[in-house]
C-alpha cells in the first residue's frame, strides 16, 4: 500500500510540538510493517535543510492570485526510515519558522503544490493521510477541484492533533483555491468562515484523533466543531499515538549523560540527576520534579508559578522547568529563581538534548494540562523511569493509571493549583516507600508505548476504506 502523509511538521526536520514527533515516527513504523509510507512537508529555511543536500523530482507552477513556481525536492542521502518530499515555494515556505500569524497563503500553496505533484505520479497513491488544519483542504480539493479529479477516488484520512486550531479565513479568499463547482462551497464553510479543519472532517473518508478519550472530548468541546463531529461520528475513531522507541531509549540515547536499563536504572538516573543538579544549582538529595513544554493555557502553564511557589516552601523537592511561551508566565517563573534559590531553576526556550537528560534525571514530571489530545511527554517519561503526575484528561487519562488504583502514576481531578499541589504531596510521600518506588521505576520502563500497535491500527483503517 502506498501512503502519503502531509504535514507542516516532521521530526527531525521541523518540530514545534507532538505533531512533528508523530509524523517523524508513524511512517517509519508503517514501512517496517511492509507498507510504502512517505511524508510531504514544506521546505523551510532551518538547520536541517541547510545541512543536507536535495535533488529536484518535479517542477511546476501554481496560481495563488499570481503564478508561482515551485519544486518538489527529496533528500540525496536519507536515513530517516521513510521517503520524504519537500514543497519548495521560495517566497512563501522557505522561512526560518514553521508557523506565523498569517499562514493562510503559505499552507494553501503547500497543499495545492503537493496535490499538483501527486496527481501526476505514475503510481496512484492508495491513501493520502492529512495532519491537522494545515492540510485540511486536501480532502476537499481531491474531491471537488477539477484539476485533481484523478484523486477523487483515492481515500483520504485526516488526523486531528489539536482541534483548537482550525486555520480559519474569510470567504474573500476562496478564489485562491483551484476552480471547483461553486454549488459545493458549503463544504468549506463553518460558522460563516472558511474552516480548513471542518472541510477536512466533512470531505475525508475517515477522521482520527490521537487518543480515544480525546475523540470523545471533542464531541463536546472542539472550539465550535462539536456538532460537526457528532454528525460525522460514524467515520471518527481515536487511535492512541505511540513513541519512537529507537529515539527514546535510555539504553542507547546519545543525548543523556549516563545510559541505563531496567537493571541499572538507579545508578543511571542518579548520574543524569547529578549532572542536572550541578548544572542548575539544585540538590541531588531531593526528589526532582520537571515540567517540559509550551507555556500556554492548554498545558496549564499559567498555574505553574503558583504551584511551584506553594510546593517549594516545604523545601522537600527540587523543580526544573524547560519551556517557553507566554511572556508573563516566563517572567513569573524567572522570578522564582530568587525566592527559591537552590530548589528551583528553569531554561526558557527549548533544547532537545536537555529535554532527554531531564527525562532521564527526574523522579516526576508534571503535566497539569487543561487539554491534552494524546500527550507524548508522559510516554517519554515512563520510558525513562520517571513517574507522570497528570490531569485526568484526553490521552493522559488513557495512558496513566493512578498508584491508588493499583497503577503506576499519579492523577488528579482538575487543572487547578489545589489539585496539583495535593498530587505533588502524594508524589513526595510515594518516594518514602523506597522499595515500592524503585520497583515502580522498573515497571514503568517496560510499558510498551511503541508505534508498533498504533501503526498497524492505522494500516487496518486504511484497508477498511479501500474502494
Amino acid at each position: 500500500m502506498t501512503i502519503f502523509h502531509l504535514s507542516a511538521e516532521c521530526y527531525p526536520i521541523a518540530k514545534v510540538g507532538g505533531l512533528g514527533d508523530v509524523v517523524g515516527a508513524l511512517p517509519k513504523y508503517q514501512n517496517k510493517l511492509g507498507e510504502k509510507s512517505s511524508v510531504i512537508m514544506p521546505f523551510y529555511d532551518n538547520k536541517f535543510t541547510r545541512s543536507n543536500n536535495f535533488k529536484t523530482v518535479y517542477s511546476g507552477k501554481l496560481h495563488l492570485g499570481m503564478p508561482m513556481d515551485f519544486r518538489m525536492l527529496t533528500l540525496e542521502d536519507n536515513d530517516l526510515g521513510f521517503d520524504i518530499y519537500f514543497v519548495d515555494v521560495p517566497y512563501l515556505l522557505y522561512k526560518d519558522y514553521v508557523y506565523s500569524s498569517n499562514d493562510t497563503g503559505r499552507f494553501l500553496a503547500f497543499q495545492i503544490a503537493a496535490l499538483d505533484w501527486l496527481v501526476r505520479l505514475q503510481e496512484k497513491p492508495d491513501v493520502i493521510h492529512c495532519h491537522d488544519h494545515h492540510t485540511g483542504l486536501v480532502p476537499f480539493m481531491m474531491s471537488q477541484c477539477y484539476a485533481f479529479q484523478k484523486l477523487k477516488s483515492t481515500p483520504s484520512v485526516i488526523t486531528i492533533h489539536n482541534g483548537q486550531y482550525q486555520g480559519w479565513f474569510g470567504h474573500d479568499l476562496v478564489h485562491l483555491i483551484p476552480p471547483f463547482d461553486f454549488n459545493n462551497v458549503g463544504l468549506l464553510d463553518w460558522n460563516k468562515m472558511v474552516n480548513p479543519l471542518a472541510a477536512g472532517i466533512k470531505c475525508s473518508w475517515k477522521v482520527t484523533t490521537v487518543s480515544p478519550s480525546y475523540m470523545e472530548e471533542l464531541k463536546y468541546a472542539a472550539n465550535g466543531l462539536e456538532h460537526l463531529l457528532q454528525s460525522e461520528s460514524h467515520k471518527c475513531v481515536g487511535i492512541l499515538n505511540g513513541i519512537d522507541t529507537s529515539v527514546w531509549n535510555p539504553k542507547t540515547d546519545g543525548y543523556i549523560v549516563k545510559n541505563y536499563t531496567t537493571q541499572s536504572v538507579e545508578s543511571g538516573k542518579k548520574g543524569n540527576k547529578d549532572w542536572v543538579c550541578e548544572k542548575f544549582g539544585l540538590s541531588p538529595e531531593l526528589p526532582l520534579f520537571i515540567f517540559i513544554g509550551r507555556l500556554v493555557g492548554e498545558k496549564g502553564a499559567d498555574l505553574l508559578p503558583y504551584i511551584f511557589d506553594s510546593v517549594l516552601r516545604s523545601k522537600k523537592l527540587s523543580i526544573m522547568m524547560l519551556g517557553s511561551g507566554d511572556g508573563n508566565v516566563e517572567n513569573q517563573l524567572e522570578s522564582l529563581k530568587n525566592s527559591h534559590n537552590g530548589y528551583y531553576n528553569n531554561y526558557i526556550g527549548y533544547n532537545e538534548q536537555l529535554s532527554h537528560i531531564l527525562y532521564a534525571a527526574a523522579d516526576f514530571i508534571l503535566m497539569p494540562s487543561r487539554v491534552e489530545p494524546c500527550g507524548l511527554n508522559q510516554m517519554y517519561a515512563l520510558r525513562y523511569g520517571t513517574v507522570p503526575i497528570v490531569n485526568s484528561v484526553g490521552g493522559l487519562k488513557d495512558t496513566v493509571i493512578d498508584v491508588g488504583e493499583k497503577g503506576f502514576g499519579i492523577r488528579h481531578g482538575g487543572p487547578n493549583v489545589h489539585e496539583v499541589v495535593h498530587a505533588v504531596g502524594r508524589a513526595i510521600e510515594f518516594t518514602g516507600f523506597t522499595e515500592h518506588f524503585k520497583k515502580n521505576r522498573k515497571l514503568i520502563m517496560q510499558i510498551d508505548h511503541s508505534w508498533d500497535a498504533s501503526a498497524q491500527t492505522y494500516i487496518n483503517l486504511y484497508h477498511s476504506i479501500q474502494s
